[in-house]
């Protein structure tokens, strides 16, 4: 009875709500003083370890300042509380301020060098920490610590110990619910996109840069407002409690309760919490925990306690906590979608040279592809095929030569930007973020084409909800055209390589971009696929859309080009129509690998 229940589908945010009345009712239970404020420092903890959540699990980047970042909200509450009031709204915002502004700031350095500078420069930052203080005695205290903190109060009124515990579950339960609207939105799923590939991220529209810049600022507010709960909590702050061991314990919070999850930062949290301060036999020996959990974590528990507790779900069959809608399954694989007009631009590269040292990649390669054509470009490989489409993307910068797509001139252009302008590809070999559903994949593509805030995002704004509504109306539509609609609800790492094709193309297409590169789309296809391919790219042609086709499956290819472009050796050998191109002799020795005067005997 109990299980078919909790069978039925439902909300997402139910058990979490539960979850939060439950804290908010603790100190109704007569609990000690003690484990209540084993509680209060779990709540702490994990506000910190939900920051880090955001920064490393989702979008990939490790960073160890959140501790440092922690010290800046606990002081900007104290010397607040101190010199001017001590209402804790108050002390709450100013504390989320500054931790945002100290974000910004130490992440800009480490961001902009790049790979493993960010974990270094925020790693100094925790160590400086203490020094900081120093200088800054007269304000700080100092080594002795920040006293004189008043009792925090609300709106003049002052708070008990239950107001206050009240006040930090409130605070909470609202920063996860915002982090759960992040997680579950499309910036969310962007967040992941970058943390699979910056290449793929930077192919959708996404700045890798202000993306992770994003993340590692949004990733200071949790950080912040544990720093100003924390000051209020003990109305004192010393420098010993922002210690690198205090870092490496919310890493391994983070790595335990699972780092790409959003309610794991509070299973890993009360773990540590709560085992490290059961007695102070074992406060002795918490550097040795801490780092067998990052060792063995990191190995053996593969996403953390969160993804014990979905497998647990999947084996007792009880959906707690349901599932987005999706597109319904019944749907028949090679059902056809429609497409509205496509308003193709044309794109030109003109006179491409591209070395890599003394190895000439292009040279003077030209190619023209209009609306409403499909422009196929074909040769052996190491002909520079794949090299012509990243330099039409903005990944590789020609040495010599102009591209225009429409009216606007592309060249130099970083990678986002040219997407954003309507230029869409696939890769040789599919970039599909871990995790994601097949809908979901398809939904990343619309990122640069419709944009919503950071605001409207944390607090389910009109225009989120009108955005997200046209993303799942979209999404459906090109995976019906693909025949991929009946997997929607599917982890797309688990399709095979053909359907993971169509898809990679379905998220190209959702963006209704100005010109579609197809790099190898065929590769890997059976024939019943190869035939729904050739499908959709007539639709897409008639439609208006402007299509580079780089294949080597000849066959495929002359039936549906308008126009061929034949490279060998990084020069165009031969270009027109298929007919011509397959007359031509030099397209006949080079690429077909067959003799002209054999040919004339047979």
């Amino acid at each position: 009875m109990l299980k078919s229940i909790l069978s039925v589908r439902q909300p997402g945010w139910v058990i979490p709500l539960l979850a939060g009345v439950v804290l908010l009712c603790l100190p109704l239970l007569g609990l000690d003083y003690a484990t209540m404020r084993q509680v209060q420092l779990t709540i702490i903890l994990a506000l910190i370890v939900s920051g880090m959540n955001l920064s490393l699990g989702y979008a990939g980047e490790l960073a160890l300042g959140h501790v440092a970042i922690y010290a800046v909200g606990a002081y900007t509450a104290g010397l607040i509380s101190i010199h001017f009031q001590p209402d804790l709204v108050i002390q709450l915002a100013a504390a989320m301020v500054c931790g945002l502004v100290i974000g910004v700031i130490t992440g800009v350095p480490g961001l902009r060098m790049g790979s493993w500078s960010l974990a270094m420069t925020s790693f100094f930052l925790v160590l400086l920490v203490p020094d900081i203080v120093s200088i800054f005695k007269s304000q700080t205290g100092g080594r002795n610590g920040l006293a004189g903190i008043l009792p925090p109060s609300v709106l003049g009124f002052q708070l008990s110990s239950t107001g206050y515990f009240i006040a930090m579950g409130l605070v909470t339960i609202a920063w996860f619910a915002a982090m759960r609207n992040i997680a579950s939105s499309r910036m969310g799923l962007s967040f992941r996109v970058l943390k699979k590939s910056p290449v793929l991220a930077s192919a959708m529209g996404i700045s890798v840069y202000r993306m992770k810049l994003l993340a590692y600022a949004l990733a200071a507010v949790p950080a912040s407002l544990a720093g100003a709960l924390f000051a209020n909590l003990d109305l004192y702050v010393s420098p010993e409690s922002f210690s690198f061991q205090f870092a490496i314990t919310v890493l391994a919070a983070s790595i335990l309760g699972g780092s790409m999850s959003v309610y794991g930062a509070i299973a890993g949290a009360a773990v540590l919490q709560f085992a490290l301060n059961s007695s102070s036999d074992l406060q002795q020996y918490s550097p040795l925990i801490v780092g067998m959990i990052l060792i063995t974590g990191g190995v053996a528990l593969t996403g953390g306690l969160a993804e014990v507790g979905r497998v647990a779900v999947r084996w007792t069959g009880v959906r707690l906590f349901g599932k987005p809608d999706g597109v319904a399954r019944a749907a028949a694989s090679a059902a056809e979608g429609t497409l509205d007009h496509i308003d193709g631009r044309h794109l030109e590269a003109k006179n491409v040279s591209k070395s890599f040292g003394g190895n000439r990649a292009l040279i003077d390669v030209s190619l023209e592809a209009e609306p409403g054509r499909i422009t196929a470009l074909i040769g052996p490989n190491g002909s520079g095929k794949t090299t012509l489409l990243n330099v039409i993307c903005g990944y590789y910068r020609g040495q010599t030569g102009a591209i225009k797509l429409g009216d606007r001139t592309i060249t130099g252009l970083p990678p986002d930007r040219v997407a954003t302008l309507g230029v869409s590809r696939t890769f040789q070999t599919p970039h599909i973020p871990d995790d994601l559903t097949v809908k979901d994949v398809v939904i990343t593509g619309r990122y640069s084409h419709e944009r919503v805030s950071v605001f409207g995002v944390l607090f389910r704004s009109p225009r989120y909800r009108q955005v997200a509504k046209d993303d799942d109306r979209d999404a459906r539509r090109v995976l019906e055209l693909v025949g991929l609609s009946h997997l929607a609800s599917e982890v797309a790492t688990t399709l095979p390589l053909g359907q993971r094709r169509l898809l990679e193309l379905a998220r190209c297409l959702i963006s209704n971009p100005g010109a579609i590169l197809l790099d190898e789309v065929a590769s890997g296809l059976d024939e019943n696929e190869i035939k729904v391919l050739s499908r959709i790219l007539l639709e897409l042609r008639e439609k208006g859309s402007t299509i580079v086709l780089v294949e080597h499956n000849f066959r495929l290819v002359t039936s549906l080009a308008d126009q061929i472009y034949v490279l060998a050796q990084g020069k165009v050998m031969s270009s027109g129509t298929p007919e011509h191109v397959q007359s031509d002799p030099n397209v006949k020795r080079e690429y077909l690998g067959v003799d002209a005067n054999e040919d004339r005997a047979q």
